[in-house]
């Protein structure tokens, strides 16, 4: 399907492999299109996929395990990229038909995707912008009697320590440091400023 653009790909080429998996997906029934999509959509807002529902919805099918991992990534990429890319449910049916996915099919589809579509961009806002989540932050200030990193003895210091979780992995890991309170007034201000930029661009 040479030189064809697609909304939901940000006005780009289909990737290959969603290609690839359209025949795949074409092999369940509409019903159990909708099913596998309600559980690819919790997936996108937060909510861990249920492997096992999502067994039984393709045994019909005869999917293997490979199978099931390339349909829900495949399915993950449409959904989300229409999403963020504002592509409006009858325009995405359009698309998905001209790429080869039946009509029942991409009915079903597009009608979940259509439902939850508020939230759905609700969510990949939050996370576009976010390589980690904060998860707390402790600090103290110290008055310096002798140091070999500050100029002045009798200078106050601040002890920052902050834990943050890996959106990705959700693993926690901790980050400290010591600075000055020049240092430490110009990170403050510098933050704040940063703060505001974003809620300006979220407003």
């Amino acid at each position: 399907m040479p030189n064809m653009k697609f909304r939901f790909c940000g006005d780009l080429d289909c990737p290959d492999w969603v290609l690839a998996e359209i025949s795949i997906l074409s092999k369940i029934t509409s019903v159990k299109m909708k099913l596998l999509c309600v559980q690819v959509i919790k997936d996108i807002l937060g909510t861990e996929i249920d492997y096992e529902k999502v067994t039984k919805l393709t045994a019909d099918a005869k999917y293997e395990e490979s199978d099931i991992k390339a349909s829900i990534a495949a399915l993950n990429f449409i959904i989300s990229s229409a999403a963020k890319y504002n592509v409006d449910s009858e325009s995405l049916s359009h698309e998905l038909q001209q790429l080869g996915l039946p009509k029942e099919h991409t009915s079903s589809l597009c009608k979940a995707y259509g439902d939850n579509l508020a939230s759905l961009q609700s969510s990949l806002q939050q996370q576009s912008l976010r390589v980690s989540r904060l998860q707390g932050v402790d600090w103290r200030v110290d008055h310096v009697i002798s140091s070999s990193h500050l100029q002045d003895i009798g200078e106050s210091c601040v002890q920052l320590k902050m834990s943050r979780e890996d959106v990705d992995n959700g693993e926690t890991s901790t980050v400290s440091f010591t600075s000055s309170a020049d240092k430490f007034r110009i990170l403050l201000a510098e933050l704040k400023q940063a703060y505001n930029m974003m809620e300006t661009v979220s407003n």
